[in-house]
């Protein structure tokens, strides 16, 4: 009898390493996507499913929308980076529902102590040795291999234009009536135009010049709490491309400008695995990643309901400190 798909609200538990390592292709994968290191701490224990995989965006191949099949999301989980080069992306994992189980379900085979410690080690050394390509003419490869640059292999393109495409967030559980509603407006409208090219590039488009002297910097750290400027304030740090200093400000952020919630500093972010090419990228203005603050996949051609959750990045110019926020007055936070 074929079980039945996984859905927003199951409880699951992660298989067991060797449980796991029995899917795996010679190249640490199952269905070309990439079973990474850093997954592995989380063998055995127990998440709740968050959304299926059913259309997310592809960001190394810029191909709008993509499927990946018989895959899930769980509420917990992010990328360390620990095992390429200590990335800071902190991607949302790819879950294959192959390398998880119902929580009442017992495992395949009893194992002792000391025989899943062993299946331990031998996952880590199949998955490490595969995040980086086989060396060329003898030298050391410049790339790394995750689940973020292997993407476009691990899934199908979607039909942005197809009404199907939308209606299965909401069959699948992965979205909420009013949400559907809502993003789906915005979509019939937007995806067209988009493909049109009658969208504008930049999402605010600023004044800025080459020349323009340096904002003075604030100096953020971990732990301290800020407000993001209004819309009007970062417009004046950006240039006619609607960047600043290379990084661009995203649609997806508009929600947060001026909302007058404060938010936590997570981290600086200072050097991340570039999805297109697989270079680590050492980002040399500074980038701010901020607790709760991720892309919800409801404002962008090409993202709409995308659930990978990234991390947008903020320059200090767009920010200003704040207090420690009064209870239910800091903001969100978001899978």
């Amino acid at each position: 009898m074929r079980k039945r798909e996984l859905r927003a609200g199951d409880e699951v538990a992660v298989r067991s390493a060797a449980e796991i390592l029995a899917t795996l292709d010679a190249e640490g994968r199952f269905e070309d996507l990439p079973f990474m290191p850093e997954m592995v701490e989380f063998c055995g224990r127990r998440f709740t499913v968050t959304q299926r995989a059913q259309k997310v965006c592809d960001t190394s191949h810029l191909t709008g929308s993509r499927h990946v099949p018989r895959t899930v999301f769980l509420n917990e989980p992010r990328c360390s980076g620990a095992a390429h080069g200590g990335c800071q992306a902190e991607c949302r994992l790819f879950w294959k529902e192959a390398w998880l189980r119902s929580p009442d379900e017992p495992p395949v085979a009893a194992v002792s102590a000391a025989e899943d410690e062993k299946a331990r080690a031998a996952l880590i050394a199949l998955t490490a040795r595969t995040t980086r390509p086989r060396p060329q003419n003898g030298e050391e490869p410049t790339t790394w291999v995750c689940q973020a640059t292997e993407l476009h292999r691990a899934s199908k393109q979607v039909r942005a234009l197809d009404p199907r495409t939308y209606l299965r967030e909401l069959t699948s559980g992965n979205v909420r009536l009013g949400r559907f509603l809502r993003v789906t407006a915005r979509a019939a409208v937007e995806e067209p135009m988009g493909k049109l090219g009658m969208l504008p590039e930049a999402a605010l488009a600023g004044p800025r010049g080459k020349g323009d002297p340096p904002e003075p910097p604030l100096g953020l750290e971990p732990g301290e709490w800020v407000t993001v400027k209004t819309k009007d304030e970062i417009r004046k740090t950006l240039n006619p491309k609607g960047r600043h200093r290379g990084l661009w400000f995203d649609r997806e952020m508009f929600p947060y400008c001026g909302s007058g919630k404060s938010y936590r500093v997570r981290r600086r972010v200072e050097k991340i695995i570039d999805e297109r090419s697989g270079r680590m990228i050492d980002l040399k203005n500074e980038c701010i990643a901020l607790e709760g603050v991720v892309c919800s996949g409801d404002y962008v051609p090409g993202r709409f309901f995308c659930p990978r959750g990234y991390y947008p990045y903020w320059r200090e110019c767009w920010l200003k400190r704040a207090d420690s926020p009064a209870p239910g007055s800091e903001g969100k936070p978001q899978p």
